[in-house]
């Protein structure tokens, strides 16, 4: 009896012992109200304009929180019978199920089952920041558990469980939540999931490594048979559905919506314009709604555009973006290349020389400073200048004819180099360069001569020139180019960036000078073929051994650029269908056959402004001779012709220069309505020299051309 008593006193001692210490453990927990829950994240999303999803932002994990009702009662039956059976009964804490795991634990020698309740899962989730295994982990937990329990319904614990739980990892991608892992194993909806397939879900998350379907698929099926015995062991299902359920293969369909992203160039240049915004920490934090300005079917529109003209293995590539002028929204960013050959986004990074459609900046910034295009004559002719301050430079005309002396306007329809490069040189190369960068163009110009033919020496994006165009479209106000109308942040919180940020840069009436013009180019200048039978203006641009052509155009609505050629080389593009492609073929064919679709049966018309500029002929020297190249700047005349103008060589005629070089004489006063248009060079390079290398925009008879 001694013996029996002193036994009772262990025992007891122990037990008390065991109490106190998981009574003093349990103490040291802080109350649930006083913990934030782990921010689980949520992947984000990004929609077209119309309301279509384009894609989920790419991260290492995916989750897609859904409502009870997307969840289908399958999926929540098979849940409660696997992880926890009498969910529904106790109070956080089922100390029934410990003590069976312990019994089977110390049966087997190892652990095979453990304790823990959905709500303890849960509470691991949410609260526990990398959870060590011992038992004052379980103590904590199981403390939480039940303080969770008297303030969340059942349901609450288990919507939140089912949204929260890992089913395991694919490519990279951990699938958190039943939504992320239906699409993921199924390519479905977790609503649309059958028995099945709820059961196979089920039975991931104790171990989502080893049963992943993908990778072990004989163990995935074991474990999915075993959910739906236990469900039918619980009376959820029929033992008859049980086993044609069990009968039944995984039916296995990896999906994609986590990984496939429609119009990816676009999608890529708005997780771009996000990080610029709001930094890495938060695009990686995800749970962003992202809505875009992209429409869809412009995008298609364009594709087909492109497809229908330069479809052949071999053809050069081509891109196309359109803005709409009232706005700034890129409406489309389309390319002809294959996302999956490269991730280059020819419509926002690809920087080419633009070529003529270059000079309708020149025309612009002669129109700006009161000079009538109608009535200002140059001499068309082959050109062989020094210029002081750049050296050489040699102008030819695309197909080296001459029409000796000629408008502006005629000069603009023919595309004529000579007579524009006598212009740039009247008006100030520097002039050109600041009208370029009014009107939209973003990259570092460098106000060289060559310039207003096209020849640049980094180039310009597609988006750039859509963009510089659509300030001419919208009557002289400059947009800033926008992708994204808001974003929708995981809290609620809406951040509007659709509102339009214009201003106003040029007239309106100079605005519409350089549109007529350019609409008589549409009809019967260098841009014929991009004709849509309604208002339109446009211009076309070739550069030096035809590497680059565009056609850059726009009517009252839409203003859209596009550009051809081959992405990864300067390559001659003297036989494509047979023809040598210039601006005025494919590029305006695509862009012809694109905005027949785009402009979506409006045939407007340009306003009229109320009021229209002055404007005046210039007569300069070089039109009112005829016969001489020498330019009136400080410096050499052109060399071998040993003639001169008004002055000669170290003449000085004050519309060039705001002062003149030391001992310089003044050979004349400008003319009192003559505007101060341009300044002497601060360097000396080279002002003809394009990244190829060769003589941009005026070295050859191509280069800046049609």
């Amino acid at each position: 009896m001694a013996a029996v008593a002193l036994l009772a006193v262990v025992v007891t001692a122990s037990v008390v012992a065991v109490v106190g210490y998981v009574l003093a453990i349990a103490a040291t927990a802080p109350g649930i109200d006083e913990l934030k829950p782990l921010d689980k994240g949520r992947t984000s999303v990004v929609y077209a304009a119309d309301g279509s999803r384009l894609g989920f932002v790419q991260s290492d994990v995916i989750r897609t929180p859904i409502p009870w009702s997307q969840m289908p009662a399958h999926l929540r039956n098979a849940t409660v019978a696997i992880e926890d059976s009498r969910f529904w009964r106790h109070h956080g804490v089922d100390y029934t199920a410990i003590i069976r795991a312990g019994i089977r634990n110390l049966q087997s020698g190892k652990t095979v089952q453990g304790g823990s309740t959905i709500t303890q899962q849960l509470v691991r989730a949410l609260y526990i920041k990398d959870p060590q295994r011992n038992f004052a982990r379980k103590i904590r937990e199981a403390k939480l558990a039940s303080e969770l329990e008297k303030r969340r319904s059942k349901r609450w614990i288990l919507q939140t469980y089912l949204n929260t739980v890992p089913y395991g990892t694919v490519q990279g991608r951990t699938a958190l939540g039943v939504e992320a892992a239906a699409e993921t194993f199924f390519d479905k909806h977790a609503r649309d999931l059958t028995l099945t397939e709820a059961a196979l879900l089920a039975g991931l998350p104790q171990a989502p490594s080893y049963y992943n379907p993908f990778r072990n698929p004989r163990a995935a099926l074991e474990r999915r048979n075993e959910v739906l015995e236990r469900m039918a062991d619980l009376g959820y299902i029929t033992r008859f559905e049980a086993a044609q359920a069990k009968a039944a293969p995984l039916g296995l369909r990896r999906g994609t919506s986590y990984t496939v992203r429609r119009e990816p160039y676009f999608f890529d240049y708005v997780q771009e314009r996000l990080i610029e915004r709001y930094g890495i920490n938060v695009f990686r934090r995800g749970g962003l709604r992202v809505y875009t300005t992209i429409d869809p079917a412009l995008q298609e529109a364009a594709r087909r555009a492109i497809q229908g003209q330069l479809g052949l293995p071999g053809d050069p590539a081509a891109a196309v973006v359109s803005i709409d002028p009232a706005t700034g929204y890129i409406k489309a960013m389309a390319a002809s290349s294959n996302y999956r050959d490269t991730t280059f986004n020819l419509a926002a990074q690809g920087r080419r020389q633009p070529g003529s459609a270059f000079k309708t900046f020149v025309l612009a910034a002669a129109v700006e400073r009161g000079i009538d295009p109608d009535r200002t004559v140059y001499v068309s002719k082959p050109l062989a200048l020094t210029v002081p301050g750049y050296g050489p430079w040699q102008v030819k005309t695309y197909d080296n004819t001459y029409g000796g002396a000629m408008t502006l306007t005629r000069a603009t329809l023919r595309s004529d180099n000579t007579v524009y490069a006598q212009l740039i040189l009247d008006l100030g190369p520097r002039a050109v360069c600041e009208e370029a960068r009014k009107l939209g163009i973003t990259t570092k110009l460098d106000c060289y001569p060559a310039e207003g033919l096209g020849g640049l020496r980094i180039g310009v994006s597609p988006l750039e020139m859509a963009n510089a165009y659509a300030t001419l479209a919208s009557g002289g106000i400059r947009n800033r180019p926008e992708a994204i109308l808001k974003v929708v942040f995981p809290n609620g919180k809406v951040d509007e960036l659709g509102k339009p940020e214009r201003k106003r840069v040029m007239d309106a009436g100079a605005a519409y000078v350089v549109t007529r013009i350019l609409r008589q180019n549409v009809l019967s200048g260098t841009g014929t073929r991009a004709n849509i039978g309604c208002p339109a203006a446009g211009k076309t641009g070739t550069t030096d051994n035809y590497n680059d052509a565009w056609f850059v155009g726009y009517t009252p609505k839409l203003a859209t650029a596009v550009w051809v050629g081959y992405p990864n080389a300067q390559i001659a593009m003297r036989s494509v269908h047979g023809i040598t492609v210039a601006g005025g073929t494919f590029p305006a064919a695509i862009w012809r056959d694109y905005m027949q679709v785009a402009r979506r049966g409006d045939c407007s018309d340009f306003p009229v402004p109320p009021t229209l500029p002055r404007l005046s002929p210039f007569m300069s020297s070089r039109a009112v001779t005829g016969t001489s190249d020498s330019y009136r700047y400080y410096g050499n005349p052109q060399a071998g012709t040993g003639t001169t103008t008004q002055g000669g060589a170290g003449s000085y005629d004050p519309r060039f220069y705001e002062s003149p070089p030391q001992g310089a004489p003044r050979t004349e006063s400008p003319p009192a309505d003559y505007p101060r248009v341009g300044e002497p060079p601060t360097s000396s390079p080279p002002g003809a020299q394009g990244p190829s290398g060769g003589s941009a925009g005026g070295g050859g008879a191509p280069a800046g051309g049609r």
